[in-house]
């Protein structure tokens, strides 16, 4: 088994005869792809492969396998097969040459942070993430020598307004957290590449069932899988894919990727892997180094997740759609956010990046502001009050009071949680249940 995602393998079966290779769907991709009978046993299901390290053939095989020489398991810090059967499926979703798995969404995003910055460095990043990705690139990463320019993203001219020769650099969510704000990826990816840096798209609230960044240009894509992949906010996660299509040799911004490693003798990830050198630097050095390794059990949970994202995003997008239509005709609610409205400055994009279904986290604002929103979130009671999202249940917070408490009130207001906002991650139970918990508890506020 191989530690390199092997993203042929569900995608043809004549090999060497393009013109006959099967391009399988997303539902077939989401519960085969990387999985294969256990070779000693015949296991059906992935096993959960619950070990630290792995017996070398010899001293030979030892030596390849430490100098990358040749592909296999060491060490369940940086491979383990439980988690390669998932990082190739996520890979396979998005579209992607390969991916490597990490114990949470901010890993994921740390991971490509110290793949491709030095101290010193800088980035560009959509002020309307969710608020620990703002404290987290606003605060701690400054610690470690990198500056973060936060701008509008709504107007992608922001970006190129930003632009500096350190900038290495963009970082968006495609669907923003909390917002319901769409960017427009490909204007983004076209200012990223014209002045040779790269963009990381975050598109967990999407997931790959209704946006594929790849597709409109973007060069790696994180995820928190504890979200939308994993479904089921019992198991947290991360990921981190690569394109394949990065051209490391267009200029010299990124000497991690181009200039000779000495932690493996003098190897360049770039010209050693090609199009998955990516992957194999933020492996191979960065999970080894840090060590935010996603355990195989999580793994193993966060597969059970996928097998079923294509029916669950659906399920999703179509309680959202009704729910937001709803909320906006209510009496007690000033406006809602959601994509699927016409009403909304993001209907057309929608159109464009998300023609599936518009996602199920979405903000509306309540009269009545701060006092509101929580008098709110005390009378519900089939939602659950958390912070988290892509959950199979309904879940509500009020982002002021919790997720972006941290930030300044111009930081809340720039990153769409004013005091006003109630966001909601609409769950899979009958819309008849959700509306109705939603109108007992705006009849009391």
């Amino acid at each position: 088994m191989s530690v390199r995602n092997n993203i042929d393998s569900v995608d043809s079966n004549v090999p060497g005869d393009e013109s006959k290779k099967k391009q399988y769907g997303m539902s077939t991709i989401a519960i085969h792809a990387g999985s294969r009978p256990d070779p000693t046993t015949g296991a059906h299901e992935t096993p959960i492969y619950n070990t630290t390290a792995y017996a070398f053939e010899d001293s030979e095989h030892a030596s390849e396998l430490f100098n990358l020489q040749t592909f296999g398991y060491v060490y369940s810090r940086m491979t383990n097969p439980t988690v390669s059967v998932f990082e190739e499926r996520v890979a396979q979703l998005e579209g992607g040459r390969g991916a490597v798995a990490s114990a949470s969404g901010h890993a994921a995003q740390f991971l490509a942070a110290v793949t491709l910055l030095e101290a010193g460095d800088e980035f560009i990043a959509s002020r309307n993430l969710y608020g620990g990705s703002v404290t987290q690139f606003g605060q701690s990463f400054p610690k470690l020598g990198w500056k973060c320019h936060f701008v509008d993203p709504t107007d992608p001219n922001n970006f190129e307004d930003a632009m500096t020769d350190k900038v290495k650099f963009i970082f968006c969510e495609g669907v923003s957290n909390p917002g319901g704000i769409i960017l427009d990826i490909e204007q983004i990816a076209e200012i990223a590449n014209k002045h040779g840096v790269l963009l990381i798209v975050d598109n967990t609230l999407a997931s790959p069932y209704l946006m594929r960044p790849f597709e409109w240009g973007a060069d790696l894509v994180v995820h928190s899988t504890t979200k939308f992949i994993g479904g089921h906010g019992n198991t947290m996660g991360g990921i981190l894919v690569e394109s394949g299509n990065i051209d490391w040799s267009r200029n010299d911004k990124y000497p991690g990727m181009t200039k000779p490693d000495d932690a493996y003798h003098g190897l360049t990830f770039s010209e050693t892997f090609g199009d998955f050198g990516f992957t194999m630097k933020a492996r191979m050095v960065a999970l080894r180094d840090y060590g935010p390794t996603l355990n195989p059990t999580a793994a193993w949970n966060l597969l059970q997740g996928v097998e079923t994202l294509p029916l669950r995003m659906q399920r999703h997008c179509d309680n959202a759609q009704m729910v937001a239509e709803w909320l906006e005709k209510h009496p007690k609610v000033t406006w809602v956010s959601y994509p699927g409205l016409k009403s909304s400055p993001f209907y057309e994009l929608g159109q464009k990046y998300l023609p599936k279904g518009k996602g199920a986290v979405f903000t509306f604002g309540i009269k009545g502001g701060f006092d509101a929103g929580t008098k709110l979130i005390d009378c519900l009671e089939l939602h659950s009050h958390l912070a988290n999202i892509g959950d199979t249940k309904s879940l509500v917070l009020h982002p002021a009071s919790t997720t972006h408490r941290q930030l300044s009130d111009e930081q809340r207001i720039g990153a769409g949680a004013a005091p006003d906002v109630v966001r909601l991650s609409v769950g899979i139970e009958d819309v008849e249940d959700i509306i109705a918990d939603l109108d007992q508890a705006l009849a009391q506020v």
